[in-house]
């Protein structure tokens, strides 16, 4: 029997998702890199359109990770060229749906035009409720903690608190994503089966969901699918079945 995911306490509250295989399904077409950029584009528009929809409140994307900048400087200028182009279009769309567009990650490495097309897609939303839309970009999950870890050192360092008084509360604040629920489902398109130093602190209890399936290809029945998937999964964190079944009973 197909799970009913129409109910909102069905869905998760939060999805991460890892946008792979760009590369590989522009290839199978005989087509440059960024041709399959360009189609994970649209692939991108009608996931948010479907979160939107069915009420899924945040969405977090891998758009960039601080290991892509090793691939070859061409596919490197032409994926920063198309960050750019589609924020310029997608913004007043977004902004007209409600959708809360933030970035996570080491910024300061992006040239001063994209950082200005950041800051700016970021104050027009910043008080839209919907979706919040978080965009990792230049972001790593190390890095992620080692930054949480400094800001934590640094309180410690201005006396704010003891290093012996230190507790997972303390690195959790610190982290991106804090103020936001952890997220509930991963999404990883292309066929690997690694989370890729994504989300590393926050994926602790996050049910996990690979497909094969492209991320241009990755359209609204293959997140059904996913969320699908979600719904048969029983989350348990670290207590027995029995005691789930009677908290829900």
């Amino acid at each position: 029997m197909e799970p009913d995911i129409s109910a909102s306490d069905q869905l998760p509250r939060h999805v991460a998702i890892i946008m792979d295989g760009n590369g590989r399904w522009a290839k199978q077409r005989n087509q440059a890199r960024h041709a399959g950029h360009r189609a994970g584009v649209e692939a991108t528009r009608a996931i948010i359109e479907d979160c939107v929809r069915r009420g899924v409140s945040c969405l977090t994307l891998f758009a960039f990770s601080s290991e892509n900048w090793q691939r070859p400087k061409q596919e490197v200028s032409l994926l920063m060229e198309l960050f750019v182009q589609s924020l310029k279009k997608e913004m007043g769309k977004l902004n007209d749906n409600g959708v809360c567009v933030r970035f996570i990650g080491d910024r300061s490495a992006f040239s001063a035009r994209l950082q200005k097309q950041i800051n700016a897609a970021e104050q027009l939303t910043r008080d839209n409720n919907v979706l919040t839309l978080s965009i990792a970009a230049n972001y790593g999950g190390r890095w992620d903690i080692t930054q949480a870890a400094r800001k934590v050192a640094e309180k410690i360092e201005a006396g704010e608190f003891k290093a012996a008084d230190l507790t997972e509360q303390h690195l959790s604040a610190a982290m991106s994503l804090a103020d936001l629920p952890p997220p509930d489902l991963f999404i990883r398109t292309g066929g690997e089966k690694r989370i890729s130093n994504f989300l590393l602190w926050q994926l602790a209890y996050t049910e996990l969901y690979f497909t094969d399936v492209l991320w241009p290809d990755f359209n609204q029945d293959c997140y059904h699918d996913a969320l699908a998937f979600y719904t048969r999964r029983e989350r348990r964190f670290g207590k027995t079945s029995e005691q789930i079944t009677k908290v829900q009973g």
